[in-house]
This record gives structure tokens, sequence and C-alpha cells, in this order.
């Protein structure tokens, strides 16, 4: 070293010269504390001093605590001379680093404790302690008895099998089975890996008990649900996703609601809950519909973020948006639709994340989104984690809404109980209204999971965290207008024929089409296709996109049919109805039938069990509100606006103020048999192919 300059106060600096034999006497500068930092940094003569572990030392006996100080003053004696660092007792000679080697000291040692009574002690012993006090300390000293486990007796090559195929199975929510299948699977995979009959698996109650262990270790335990879960769980550290401001994370998912009702005509069936959550202030919307999703629920939810609930009769005026604590005049001098407005959230959604079900990732979805400047995130398959605030949600509408209501089915088999079915039921309606209020109390309900950086102590409600978020976002009103709403419906391409529009076995024509008969509409992706959307609850009509914008064009049957019909009806009659003769006599028949099946309907004619039960989904489904867009988008001014100046000063003497201190377009051929009754008509399977991860 050739100097230290500075002082310890400020920072000292060490400079070192090269002054061994050859060196070129070059200096080196370091930082004092980072040269005492550095592992690697003790004195040549002598071991780095360390300080015992107290933590670890306290968890065994006291004697074996005494022991093990007792062997690192042997130690150190041994590699410096000195039992205890900076001591002034005088060296033993046998000690004695000047004289003597590191194997006679090691010697001496061994010598001197088994003169003392010690059993077993040579030098190779003491070798040893050295060794594992200088890699461990005094803990390292401490005698460490640990049987061997189950993961330690087993053949390395069969845990890695079982660590390999049990998330596998986890992850495709394969059902558990029998362990014999499991032992079949690991032989064959140890077969392709290693060669046949080079590993075998070991007996088979060993290897169940292998089994377990491995569960264990992997966090795999459980039913298949819990499995699951844990296997589509994201490698932790985990982060929570923050949102600050309204509409810029929402999440969305559908599941089945654990309760029946009564569809129609006395029919007993169960509904879909779809809902949204938005993860800034807690905000709750859904959809109730008949199992089997369309794309037309995923649209009318995103209405209903961008659309204010107008107060109805009955509901009490301090759900009102008025009486609530959002600025109500300041929003309605820019947005008339709240004057009369329910205290309900209302925003434009910036970035939706959604699973991987059918209805969800459609490419009429994802069009839909982008024509709205919404951003469309799809989360990984089986990764229900990645949306964990929706997934929470339906756990909380169980508890504070579905467990209340008649005909409450639990969440498994397991927990129904005996006679639900025999309650007296709610019916769609009913159950729809009950919702739609349900929705506006829980945005008047306090959530643990919201708090506002000024008062942490208090847990705030939606609407609360809304008016708190608006002075920083501000409030931009985007009404829908009919073509939004026709853009969120689902979409096929489909050619202009001199005969219009075919698909679904329904034909499509109206004068409009003159013009664009033959020919090809310039997008050559779907290879001069039009684009055409459809409502599945009003068949009725379709929109085509021509040049000039959405068209409608209507059913050239509509007028044959009395009473309105959906996608369930029509798809009922196409597989009774068989074709005898060309292709616009049976359309003509079809409707023919759809109009004798609706009027039987109508006048309560007896029918069968399936007419029942796809009369009961048809009209549970038109039960489902949408709302209308009554102005266009590019008409309303849209300013944005802070409102800081609206709330008052924290008052400090408030406790809660802290101190300072299917339907994504499936090309179906006109061709295609479709069931035996039409050959030539495409039906649109319902959209259940979502693979769900939890209940």
């Amino acid at each position: 070293m050739a100097g230290i300059e500075g002082s310890l106060a400020e920072g000292a600096r060490v400079w070192l010269a090269d002054t061994a034999s050859g060196g070129d006497g070059s200096l080196a500068v370091f930082a004092l504390a980072d040269l005492l930092r550095d592992p690697g940094f003790h004195p040549v003569d002598s071991p780095r001093l360390r300080v015992p572990q107290v933590g670890l030392l306290s968890t065994v006996p006291e004697e074996q605590q005494l022991r093990a100080l007792d062997l690192e003053r042997h130690v150190r004696e041994v590699e410096t001379g000195c039992p205890v660092p900076g001591g002034k007792a005088a060296i033993k000679p046998q000690y004695d680093p000047a004289s003597t080697t590191l194997a006679e000291r090691e010697q001496a040692k061994a010598d001197e404790l088994a003169a003392q009574g010690w059993s077993g002690v040579s030098r190779a012993t003491v070798r040893r302690w050295r060794t594992r006090y200088q890699t461990g300390g005094v803990w390292g000293l401490v005698v460490k008895r640990r049987g061997s486990t189950r993961l330690d007796r087993a053949a390395p090559e069969v845990v890695e099998a079982l660590r390999a195929l049990l998330p596998q199975d986890a992850l495709r929510s394969r059902s558990r089975g029998w362990k014999k299948r499991m032992r079949r699977e690991a032989q064959w995979w140890l077969d392709a890996r290693h060669g046949a009959g080079v590993v075998e698996v070991p007996a088979k109650s060993t290897f169940n008990k292998l089994i377990d262990t491995v569960e264990a270790s992997l966090g795999l335990q459980g039913t298949v649900t819990q499995r699951r879960a844990r296997a589509a769980r994201p490698t932790p550290p985990f982060k929570p996703t923050l949102a600050l401001r309204p509409g810029e994370i929402v999440m969305m998912d559908s599941s089945p609601l654990d309760a029946l009702v009564v569809l129609d005509d006395g029919v007993v069936g169960r509904l879909e809950l779809t809902t949204a959550v938005d993860v800034a202030m807690g905000g709750l919307w859904g959809v109730l519909c008949p199992a089997g999703s369309k794309l037309t629920d995923v649209a009318v939810l995103l209405a209903q973020m961008m659309t204010p609930v107008v107060m109805r009769p009955g509901w009490d005026a301090a759900l009102s948006m008025a009486a609530s604590v959002v600025p109500h005049e300041r929003l309605t001098a820019v947005d008339e639709r709240l004057k009369d407005a329910a205290a309900r959230p209302v925003i434009v959604p910036e970035t939706v994340v959604v699973d991987q079900g059918k209805v969800f990732i459609s490419p009429a979805t994802r069009a839909a989104c982008e024509s709205l400047g919404i951003s469309l995130q799809p989360v990984p398959p089986a990764n229900g984690p990645a949306k964990g605030h929706v997934e929470r949600r339906f756990g909380s509408i169980n508890t504070q809404f579905v467990q209340w209501l008649p005909g409450f089915t639990g969440s498994h088999v397991g927990e129904r109980g005996s006679r639900v079915e025999q309650e007296p039921l709610w019916t769609v309606s009913e159950l729809q209204a009950l919702w739609e209020e349900f929705l506006l109390h829980w945005h008047h309900r306090p959530h643990e999971g919201l708090r506002h950086p000024l008062m942490p102590k208090k847990a705030l409600t939606p609407n609360q965290m809304w008016a708190a978020l608006l002075p920083v976002a501000g409030y931009v009103p985007v009404p829908l207008s009919s073509d939004d709403f026709v853009e969120l419906l689902p979409v096929r391409w489909r050619p202009i024929t001199d005969a219009g529009i075919r698909f679904d076995y329904r034909t499509y024509d109206d004068p409009c089409l003159n013009g664009h008969r033959g020919q090809r509409s310039g997008v050559a992706s779907q290879k001069g296709l039009w684009e055409v959307h459809h409502n599945p609850y009003d068949p009725t009509r379709i929109w085509v996109r021509l040049p000039k914008g959405f068209v409608e064009v209507a059913w050239i049957h509509a007028t044959s049919v009395g009473l309105p019909f959906t996608h369930h009806v029509w798809e009922h009659i196409c597989k009774v109805v068989e074709r005898t003769g060309s292709r616009e006599e049976h359309e003509a028949e079809l409707a023919l039938a759809l109009d004798a099946f609706l009027k039987r309907a109508a006048r309560k004619e007896k029918l069968s069990a399936t007419e029942r039960r796809v009369v009961a989904k048809s009209r549970a489904a038109g039960a489902v509100p949408v709302p209308q867009g009554e102005l266009s988008v590019l008409d309303v001014p849209a300013p944005s606006f802070g409102m800081a100046g609206v709330y008052a000063a924290a008052d400090l003497d408030d406790d809660t103020v802290p101190d300072e201190d299917d339907d994504f377009c499936d090309e179906f051929d006109d061709e295609a048999a479709a069931g035996p009754a039409a050959k030539d008509c495409g039906l649109s399977a319902d959209a259940d192919g979502e693979a769900q991860w939890l209940p």
C-alpha cells in the first residue's frame, strides 16, 4: 500500500503500488469502502474474520453452539497460531506459522485433542474442519445430521420424468386418474429419453409415495382445478397490475352463473355471466345471457361501459349520479346523457385483457376493438392469474349476489342442495332487473383494494375512486352511434350475387346492392368478398359495408315470419326440415316452418322437450338489454378537462387523513352438410370452445 488519501468520514481512497518482484511499480486507486466490501480482500497471513451466524446457531442446542465456537478457536490456532484474533497470549511453538508448516500444525492439533480425550480426531479431521469453516463459518462446524429424503433416494431420472409429466397433465386439465397410469407414462418417457430398459421405474408402492413427494414439491396437490391454477401461475416474483386512469386496463371474462332460473314456459336452466372489471377504480359491468355466448354479448358489454345507465322506476334516489360524490353538474355540462343517469362510471376502454375464449379472440372482436381505438390483449392459454382482477370478482359476485338467489347451485356438485330445482326460481327478466340494480350498489360499496394516496387508511367505493381520478384523466364523452354498434357485431365475408347475399341458408337482398352485384370488394386478404355484419339475436337483417358505409339489408322472407326469433330457433328449424326442392324452395319452406313453430310456441301449444328448450333460450337471449346509440361520434365535441378545483383541501382533523410522518366468421361452405335436414345450411356453432382453467 502506497498511502491513504482523505478522511474516513468523507470517504477515503487507498493507493496500492505493485511492489512484487518483476512489477513495474504502477499505482491503483480504490475507494476504501469498496475495498473492504470485496469478499476476496483479507490479510494474506490470516483468514478473514467472520461474524458468527447467531440466527442459525440459535436453532441448535446450547452444547452444539459451544462445541462449534470451541472448534472455531482450534481452527484459528492452526491457521494463525492465535485461538482468538488479536490475542496477547504467547504463541505455542507447535503452532507458530513462522517455524512450522500447515501440515505440521494440523497434526499437532490432532495429537493435542486426542490427548484431551477427543475420539476419532486425525489430521484429516482437522483439515475438514478448516474447509467447513472457510465455506460456512461457525455454522459450518455445527454437526448437522439429516437423513436422506425420498427424493434423494430415488433415481434422478425418475424424478426428472415426474417433474416433466405432472405439470403437463395439470396444464392440459386432464383428469387425475390413477397412479398406475402415471407409472406407465413415466416408463414410456424414460424409454424414449434413455432407451428401452435402461432406467426402470421403482416398485408400485415406492412409486406412489414418490409421486406424492414430487407433487408436494411442485405445489400440484389438491383438485384438478387447483393443480391447473398452480401450473398456470407465472413465475414469481409477482408485480401488481398498475392502472392510473379509468379505462386504462379493463379485464373481461365469462363464467356460468351458479344459480338456476326459469328461462321460459317452465324450462329451468342456467345463464352465463360475462363481466368486465376496470383495474384503476374497480368498476364492474356484466351481461346475463343463455349459455353459449355470442359476440353480441361482448358488444353489449362494451356499450354498457361507454353508455350511462338511466335511473329506473323503483330505484332509490341515493343511487343517482346527482346524489353521489361525482361532480355531476360539471359532467352534465359536457355530456347531457348524464342528467338523469345512475351513479355508475362511464369509461372508454383503452386496453381490454381477455383469455383465449373463442368469442374474445375472434377477428370480429379484434376489428371492433380496433375501430373503437381499443387495444385487445389476450393472455397466454390457461393463464388465469394474468387477469386475476376479473377472476376474483366472480367470487365476490357469488358471495354478495348469487348465493342469496333461490336456486343457488354452489360452485360444484358437492355443494348443491338436493331440491334446488323445486325452489321458487326467478325468471330471466326478474333476475336481469335485480342484476342491474346490484351493479349500482356495487359502485357504492367500499373495496379494500381501492385507496387514495392522501387517505390510505380509508377504503373507497368505485364511484369515489372514479371521482378522484377524474381531475387527473378528465372525461371524454364518446356515445356509440348505430354504426359503432354494428362494428361490434359478428362479421362474415360473403359475395354479392344477383340473388343477394346468402349465408346460414338465408338470403338477404335490397336495391341498395345494385351496382355491386358480381363485383369484388377490393379487400385482397378476403379474396374480394364483402364485409357483412349480422346479429345472432335478430337474423331478419344484416349490415353490409359498401363504399358509402354500412347499409342495412333485410331478409327476403322477413315478412313471412310474424314473430321475432333468434339463431337458436333458426338452427333448430334447419335441423328438422328436410330439403325436398331447390335452394330457393327450401328457404321458403324453412320460413314457413319457422313461422308455424313461433305461432305454436306463442299459443302455448304442446311442444317437445327439445322445442321448449329452444324457445326458452331464444326468449332469454332477447331479454339482454342493448344500449342504443343516438348520437354520432363525429357530431359530439369531446373536450377533456381537469377538475382539480372541485375538491376542498383535506381536513387535518379527519382520522382518515395520514400524518406527515364461434362467432369469428367461420367460413361455412354453402354446399357443406349441416345435418340431416339442410345440406346447404352452414350453422354457426355456439362459442363454447373456451379453455376454462378455473371453475
